[in-house]
């Protein structure tokens, strides 16, 4: 059995892959011009929620490890401005926009309490 590193180990950081995955998904039903554009954006600001959850697991300090939770809280609510947008131009029907936002609302409340938590450390 491979080694399990810290990030693998936390809740937040596997909610977020299972946000790339439902981006991926969601965005494989965008207009084919839109390959460089809402499809591309989104998809990058996903990845980049658990990227920089693992990334900042890494750092020594705490003050450290709470920047990448803070940047990974940002691209968090840059898939919520995206996906919002994607509603509105009616990439995403209402169900699927709702089941989206639920998963960022969940993962927002887990990156607030582990920002919290590395803060208090």
């Amino acid at each position: 059995m491979a080694y399990t590193f810290s990030f693998e180990k936390l809740n937040v950081w596997v909610d977020s892959k299972e946000l790339v995955k439902l981006i991926y998904s969601e965005t494989k039903n965008f207009p084919s011009e839109e390959k460089f554009g809402l499809t591309n954006q989104l998809r990058r600001a996903s990845v980049s929620i658990a990227s920089n959850i693992a990334e900042g697991t890494s750092r020594n300090t705490n003050k450290d490890k709470a920047h990448f939770t803070t940047i990974a809280f940002s691209s968090l609510m840059e898939v919520l401005n995206q996906i919002i947008i994607a509603k509105e131009l009616n990439f995403i029907d209402e169900n699927n926009y709702q089941t989206i936002r639920v998963e960022i609302e969940k993962i927002s409340n887990k990156l607030n309490a582990l920002r919290k938590s590395q803060l208090n450390n």
